[in-house]
C-alpha cells in the first residue's frame, strides 16, 4: 500500500482550517495534515517540510496566496498547489498558472469536492474552476473555460493574440492589421496585463488554451 500524503492547509481563519482538516482526517490517501496562517509561514513549511500538496488561501494577512504560491513553486517545482478563493473570477486563471498553481476553487465549494480536487492535483491534474463537477474531478483534468479568455478581450486584442500565437513578430502583426510596430508593442503590454502573463510565450500559451487559432 502506498504511503499517504502530507497536506498543507494555508488559511488565516482557524474555523476554515478546522473544517477542511476534519474532512481530510477521514481520507484514506492523507497521512498527515499541517497548517499555516500566513505567506511567510506557508513558504517556510512548504519549502523545509515534506509537504506533498497544498491548499492555499488567496488572501493572507501578510500578502497574497499568489505570492506564496510563486515562492513555493520556485523553491519546489512541481509541488501541487490548489488556490482557494472567495472570488468567482475566471481572470484568475492566467496569474495562477504563471505562479505555478495547479488550479483554484471558490471556498464555498463543498469540502468533499475540495478534498477530491487536492487528490486530483497530487496526481498531476490541472483544475481551474471556479466550480467543478465531482464526476469531472475524478477524471483528473478540467481545462480552463475557453469562453473566459475571449470575454476579457476586445476584438482588436483578440486579433493581436491570434497573430502572436501564430508566431508572427510585432512588425508582421502591425503590417497584417495596418498598425505601427509601436502600437502593437503598446497593445501587447496592455494585453499581457489583462491576461496576467509576463511575455509573448505565456500569452501564446493562453491563446492556445482558449482555442484561438489564425484563420486558414
Amino acid at each position: 500500500m502506498n504511503p499517504g500524503l502530507i497536506v498543507l492547509i494555508v488559511d488565516d481563519h482557524p474555523v476554515f482550517r478546522r473544517g477542511l482538516r476534519s474532512v481530510l482526517e477521514d481520507t484514506a490517501w492523507v497521512d498527515e495534515i499541517v497548517e499555516a496562517a500566513s505567506v511567510e509561514e506557508a513558504v517556510r513549511v512548504a519549502v523545509t517540510g515534506k509537504v506533498d500538496v497544498v491548499a492555499m488561501d488567496l488572501v493572507l494577512p501578510d500578502g497574497s496566496g499568489l505570492e506564496a504560491t510563486a515562492r513555493i513553486t520556485r523553491a519546489r517545482p512541481g509541488l501541487p498547489v490548489l488556490v482557494l478563493t472567495m472570488h468567482n473570477d475566471p481572470g484568475l486563471t492566467g496569474p495562477l498558472l504563471a505562479a505555478g498553481a495547479r488550479g483554484y476553487l471558490v471556498k464555498e465549494t463543498d469540502s468533499d469536492l475540495i478534498v477530491d480536487a487536492l487528490h486530483a492535483i497530487s496526481r498531476g491534474a490541472t483544475l481551474f474552476g471556479p466550480h467543478l463537477d465531482p464526476a469531472t474531478v475524478t477524471v483528473g483534468v478540467v481545462e480552463p473555460r475557453r469562453a473566459s479568455l475571449l470575454e476579457r478581450l476586445s476584438p482588436r486584442e483578440r486579433e493581436i493574440l491570434i497573430q502572436l500565437a501564430a508566431g508572427r513578430t510585432n512588425a508582421q502583426i502591425g503590417r497584417q492589421l495596418g498598425l505601427s510596430e509601436k502600437t502593437i508593442r503598446n497593445q501587447l503590454s496592455a494585453l499581457y496585463l489583462k491576461l496576467g502573463v509576463s511575455d509573448r510565450t505565456q500569452a501564446a500559451l493562453r491563446a492556445r488554451e482558449a482555442g484561438l487559432k489564425p484563420p486558414r
